[in-house]
C-alpha cells in the first residue's frame, strides 16, 4: 500500500489534492481513500490531507503515521519540526519550493538525495492559474517523481474536479511541473510499490 501525506494551509487545495489522488488512482482500476485532517476551518491554517492507494481494497481509517510519501504544499511549512514525522526511511519528499536540498525540511537529511524533490509550484501555479494554488502542479510533480499514478490518469482527475476552461490550465500546470520533475530528476522515475 501507498500512503501520500500533504501538508499545506487552508485553501491551497490540500484536501482536493488528495481527492485528486485518489480519482486518478481509481482511474488506474486501483483502491484509493482521500481525507483530511484540520483543527480551525479558517484560510491560512495548517491543514493535513491523506491519500493511500492499494490493489487491495483499503481497511484502514486512522490517519497516515507513516507515510511512504511527503508532500508539502506551502514553503512556509518547511521547518516545522513534525512535517516529516513517521516517514520511512525509503521514503519519498516532495516540496513547493524553487531551492534545493540545503532548504529541506527538518529531518531531510537522513533520506536519500534523490528522494527529496523541490519544484517552484507557486511559480508554475501563478504562470498558469494567475493564483498561487500548488495542489496539481504537485500532483504532476508527483506522478513524475515517484510515479504514484500516471499523467494521463491525473489529467483525467483534474478534469472531474474543474469546469472544462480551469481544468485545461490545471492540467498545463500539472504537464509543467511534471517535465520540470522529469528533466530535473529523470533516475528517480520508477514507480513506487503499492
Amino acid at each position: 500500500m501507498l500512503q501520500i501525506r500533504f501538508h499545506g494551509r487552508g485553501g491551497q487545495g490540500v484536501v482536493s489534492a488528495a481527492e485528486m489522488l485518489a480519482i486518478a488512482a481509481f482511474a488506474e482500476g486501483k483502491y484509493a481513500q482521500a481525507f483530511p485532517s484540520f483543527g480551525s476551518e479558517r484560510m491560512g491554517a495548517p491543514v493535513t490531507s491523506y491519500c493511500r492507494i492499494n490493489d487491495e481494497p483499503i481497511r484502514l481509517r486512522e490517519p497516515i503515521l507513516n507515510p511512504d510519501i511527503v508532500v508539502v504544499q506551502d514553503p512556509t511549512l518547511l521547518h516545522e519540526r513534525k512535517l516529516l514525522e513517521g516517514l520511512i526511511a525509503t521514503g519519498y519528499v516532495l516540496l513547493n519550493s524553487s531551492h534545493s536540498w540545503e532548504h529541506a525540511p527538518d529531518g531531510a537529511s537522513k533520506l536519500d538525495r534523490n528522494h527529496v524533490c523541490s519544484v517552484p509550484a507557486t511559480e508554475i501555479a501563478l504562470r498558469h492559474l494567475g493564483k498561487p494554488f500548488p495542489n496539481t502542479v504537485l500532483l504532476g510533480g508527483l506522478a513524475a517523481f515517484t510515479g504514484a499514478v500516471r499523467l494521463e490518469s491525473l489529467c483525467c482527475a483534474i478534469r472531474s474536479k474543474f469546469s472544462a476552461e480551469l481544468a485545461q490550465r490545471n492540467i498545463a500546470a500539472a504537464t509543467e511541473a511534471f517535465e520540470f520533475v522529469t528533466q530535473a530528476a529523470p533516475h528517480v522515475l520508477e514507480p513506487a510499490p503499492c
